[in-house]
């Protein structure tokens, strides 16, 4: 099977040839401090693995263009009343970068700090309940580029799949509703107003739906093999299943029905405990579930159980301690987890093994010893 085929295989619930093996995405800081800056394109090739090319084709909709901020480089979707300019901030540990969105109803601000390893929010953007009527008056919406998407499936041929997210909102934020509204408002406020204010809390979550289904609209047609949806903040390491089944389920499974609607496949990404809901995921439609984290690394992930319970209705994809194996093992043992993932969940197929999420340090050997066990494991 060529790398592609075999990606299709399992996420389809097939046994390909022999396991994927892959990774949840490449980070710079590994590939500068580890492999001599190298690319992700040189990555997959250097370890044998099965490549997936991440990118965002996004494209301002009618009424809306591209605006670069200049100061900090950021590039945006922006309209004549949604308007962002940036200023870098003094700190003495971090970059922070404050944006300014002004709109004839309001303005808002949202800071954004940076280290070597990534970036988040020290700044909400919704700093109020009223917040959300700026933005959902004024907010612009993405459209997807299917000209690229098409560019992009050509470069890439049979080397590997074309990967996404299901947009998050501007600046920052993340695939799945309730994962964006946190992004936006904070997490712990948001959990207390679903207390407070439910009302509100689904009023946030129906109009960040609507603008994801929105962009999933314009999709049918576009050649990407796999969309991300979901986020660690709506695992059960952060809130309650009975959150989860009332402020994520309804409004994410409306954005998966929609990404079906366009031909497009979906894999539901709960970086964090996921067992007391595996079912409720597998409720929504998705076609794949990710991060499968381990107790090792801080979630609560059996493998073999999970596997008895939904493994013949989704894809698994991730399931791998890269903690332990990746930093603290010997090859023989990381080789040996490989195989105890393989044996757990991927002897009837329908599984991809993968870094349970990002990776920043590892040794170069083990990252070897993961990818050569991966590959002797057929079918």
């Amino acid at each position: 099977m060529t790398t592609k085929q075999r990606f299709i295989a399992a996420l389809e619930n097939r046994k390909p040839d022999r396991l994927p093996v892959t990774t949840h995405n490449v980070m710079d800081y590994y590939l500068n401090k580890y492999e001599d800056g190298a690319g992700k394109a040189e990555f997959f090739e250097k370890y044998g693995m099965d490549r997936i090319d991440w990118f965002w084709p996004y494209k301002p909709d009618q009424g809306q263009y591209w605006s670069d901020t200049s100061t900090t480089g950021y590039e945006g979707i922006v309209a004549d009343d949604w308007r962002i300019s940036s200023e870098e901030l003094s700190d003495p540990d971090y970059r922070t970068i404050r944006y300014n969105i002004e709109t004839p109803s309001g303005n808002l601000t949202m800071v954004i700090q940076h280290n070597e390893y990534t970036r988040w929010v020290s700044e909400h953007l919704l700093k109020n309940k009223n917040d959300l009527d700026i933005i959902a008056r004024h907010a612009p919406r993405f459209i997807c580029d299917i000209p690229e998407v098409e560019k992009h499936a050509r470069d890439l041929g049979e080397q590997g799949i074309c990967r996404s997210i299901v947009p998050a909102f501007d600046i920052y934020g993340q695939p799945g509703c309730w994962q964006d509204g946190a992004i936006l408002y904070g997490i712990e406020p948001l959990i207390m107003e679903t207390f407070d204010d439910p009302q509100w809390v689904k009023e946030l979550l129906g109009f960040l739906r609507d603008r994801k289904i929105h962009y999933l609209n314009s999709m049918k047609g576009a050649p990407m093999e796999l969309l991300e949806l979901g986020g660690g903040d709506a695992s059960t390491t952060v809130i309650s299943p009975g959150i989860f089944q009332e402020f994520v389920a309804p409004f994410d499974s409306e954005v998966i029905a929609a990404a079906h609607k366009a031909d497009q496949r979906i894999v539901y990404h709960t970086c964090g405990g996921m067992m007391p809901i595996l079912e409720d995921i597998v409720a929504m439609g998705t076609d794949a579930v990710e991060t499968l984290t381990p107790p090792g690394m801080g979630a609560d992930v059996n493998l073999a159980e999970a596997f008895r319970r939904i493994g013949d209705k989704v894809c698994f994809i991730g399931g791998f301690d890269q903690g332990q194996y990746f930093l603290k093992s010997t090859p023989r043992e990381t080789k040996a987890e490989v195989k105890r993932c393989f044996e757990a969940c991927g002897l009837e197929g329908g599984y991809i093994i993968s870094p349970s999420d990002h990776f920043f340090d590892a040794k170069p050997e083990l990252v070897a010893a993961f990818a050569e066990a991966a590959r002797e494991c057929t079918y």
